[in-house]
Parts: C-alpha cells; structure tokens; sequence
C-alpha cells in the first residue's frame, strides 16, 4: 500500500517517524514522509520518499518562532499537507501537529488514516494537559483543562480548516464537529511513548492507544572523534537541549563547562539549535548523532525533556537530568522524576552551574536513578510501537480494500 505519514515541528517531532516509515517499508508499503525542507536530506537517507511541507522551524526562530506566527504557519500547513497527499495514499498517518488539517484532506480523497501521536493529547481525568506542564487539577478539573486545550487548538485552526475545505470542495464543517465525528468512529491514534512511563489513560475511548516508541532511523555508530573520546577515560555527561535554547549558545557552553567541573565529570556537548560549543579539557562539542548508540555509554544525560531524548535516555538506562523548557517538556520530565529514573527537574529559566552541579552529582552518585531507568529500559525492550503500527495499517488497508 501507499502509505503518506506528515509531521511537523523540531527534530525531536519529525525523527521518530523515519523510523516509523522504515518499518513500514520492511513490511512492503510504499512509504512518504511529508516534513519540512530541512529534513529532506535525513527522510530520504532511510530510503523513504520525501514531500515537502512549509515552514522551517529552524530557521524561523526554532518552534516558537512558529508558534508565534502560528495562525499564518497552520494556513501554509495546511495547503502544503493537501499539496503532499495529491500523488495519492492508501493511508494517512497523522501526527499530532498535522491531524487537524489531514483529517478533513482525508476526508476529500476518502482515503483511510489514522492518528500516529507522540504525546498523550486526548483530554483524560488522570493528568492535565501535557502542552504547557500544567499540574494535575484533580479527576474532573483535569478532564476539563484538557478539553479547554482541545479548543485552543480548534480556535488556531478555525480559519485554516475553513480555507483547506473551500480548497477541497468540502462543505464547511468546525473542528469541534469533525472531533465529534471521529469519536463516533472511533478513529484510531496510537501513541508512541512507553508504558513505562505514561500508561494507558482508564478514561480513554476505544481507539486510542499507547504503543511505544517508534524510534529515528539511525546508523548505530559513533563518530571516530566521539569514539576515542569515550574510550579515553571515565564515562562522561552528556548534555543537550536539543532545538532549545536557541542563541543561548555561547551562556549555555560557559553554564556547562563550570558545573561539569565542579561535578568533577567529563562531558560532551551535543551543540543542538542553541549551538552549545565548549573550549574545555575533557569536553567534548558535537553535532547530530545516534543517541541510541551514546547514551549507553554515558554516566547521565542532562537534557531538556523533549518527548524523544527523555525516552532515549531511559531506554539506555542512563539517569536523567531533565531541564525543561516549554510545551511537553515539563510533563516529561515529572514523569521521568516520577519513576525515579531523574532527579528533580531544573526548569530552564532557573538553570545555574551550581544547580547543574549539583543535580549532575545526584544522578551518577545515587544508583538508584540508575536503576530504575535500567528497570523501565527493560520495559521499553518489550514494546513493539512500529509493530503496533505496521498491524493497524494493514487493518485499515483490509477495511478500504487496499
């Protein structure tokens, strides 16, 4: 089958489809990733065919940037995920960034799709809304936040849905109303995080599920430099915020290098949006690389709790540092603490060498993070997320005689 899967966002949003779509290719789909430009390159390294969508999230600023032009940014989205789905599909794959718009393209191609989420979205009486970190409100105050998020998202959306169906020759319809439709239908959307750290919501309707992860495409090596580096002595700290931090580089390096020393710790630096860079002994500054191949390798990882580096991170069994800076990020990183494969979160604005220090010695001198990151990596190890996925496709595929 055809298959089309769109995403949207940082790398940490776009990444884990690639290897999503390998999976799907080893399973003998024909497989299309529509993302931004920026990632072309890295789409069709995997082997996988690349459709363009607009916006660079980089180079406009990283993901606030586009936040804060979101209205503008969700237009151009739209017309650029029609624009993907015209060579055709037999299934779309939604992430959570472009279901809004690829519902109703779905809807006008009468094309199968499904929901493939990287956060837990659906409002539940179990925990707030995960964008925005917001603390748990109790049972029906949190079922209510999160229904109030669902609307802020409609509202963004409101006049690019409108556009996208005037586009499609499709007659008006709200998103609130296609979100009822859905549920009627019970549309599938599985969700590619770990059990071991959020489970399964008791309240959610039939349809959504947790999967586990579906993790980058990746080559499993290391660079010669960072090979050397890592066979040179004790184990070192990585530290990275990812697509955060953006301009900070220089203020983050200096950060860095100070707590690392007064931790008494080696460490690399992975440069990320921000453009960490340090001139240090015994600190190593990095580019993109395999996280699945380095963490293991690691004492700790100090991070900013994206959805994909908080979970790589505990698949390797390595304690956390977990930084957060905005959207899920504070929701992640509870939950890492939460198992006790963290220490407690430093929230970025508050971020300090004597803080970083500090909780960098917590997490390689107290086995216990270790330990239990060690116990839900063994968790993770028995998850199949692409299975997961590569079933329901051929689900769908049966259901619209693909």
């Amino acid at each position: 089958m055809r298959i089309l899967v769109t995403a949207a966002g940082s790398h940490g949003d776009v990444a884990p489809y690639t290897g999503l779509g390998v999976r799907l290719a080893e399973a003998g789909h024909e497989v299309a990733l529509a993302t931004h430009g920026s990632y072309a390159e890295a789409v069709e390294r995997c082997g996988l065919a690349f459709r363009p969508l607009p916006g660079d999230p980089q180079g406009g600023g990283g993901k606030g940037g586009m936040l804060r032009r979101a209205k503008e940014f969700v237009g151009e989205l739209g017309r650029g995920i029609a624009e993907a789905a015209e060579p055709g599909a037999d299934v779309l794959l939604l992430s959570a960034s472009t279901a809004p718009l690829g519902w109703h393209v779905a809807e006008a191609l009468g094309t199968a799709s499904a929901g493939v989420y990287l956060q837990p979205v659906e409002p539940t009486g179990e925990f707030g809304p995960v964008v925005g970190g917001a603390r748990s409100l109790g049972r029906w105050g949190n079922r209510a936040a999160g229904r109030a998020a669902l609307g802020v998202v409609d509202r963004l959306h409101r006049e690019a849905v409108a556009q996208l169906r005037a586009r499609l020759d499709l007659p008006p319809l709200s998103g609130p109303a296609m979100r009822r439709r859905l549920v009627g239908e019970r549309w599938p959307a599985l969700h590619g995080f770990s059990t071991a750290l959020v489970r399964r919501p008791a309240d959610w309707r039939p349809g959504l599920e947790v999967v586990g992860n579906w993790w980058p495409a990746g080559s499993g090596e290391l660079p010669d430099q960072v090979e050397e580096f890592l066979t040179a002595g004790p184990a070192p700290v990585f530290i990275g915020f990812g697509s955060m931090g953006a301009g900070q580089g220089e203020r983050l390096g200096r950060l860095a290098v100070e707590a690392l020393r007064a931790a008494g710790r080696r460490g690399i630096l992975q440069a990320g949006w921000a453009g960490l860079t340090a001139d240090a002994e015994d600190v190593l500054t990095v580019g993109q690389l395999d996280h699945a191949a380095l963490f293991p390798r690691v004492a700790a990882v100090v991070h900013h709790a994206g959805a994909g580096t908080a979970a790589a991170a505990l698949r390797a069994g390595a304690p956390s540092v977990p930084v957060p800076v905005t959207a899920d990020q504070p929701f992640w990183a509870r939950r890492l603490t939460a198992i006790g494969a963290a220490v407690a979160p430093i929230p970025f604005r508050d971020l300090t060498a004597d803080r970083l220090a500090s909780a960098i010695r917590q997490a390689v001198t107290d086995p216990s993070h270790r330990d239990f990151a060690a116990a839900a990596a063994a968790r993770m190890v028995k998850e199949d997320g692409a299975g997961r996925v590569v079933d329901l496709v051929a689900r769908l595929g049966r259901g619209s005689g693909a």
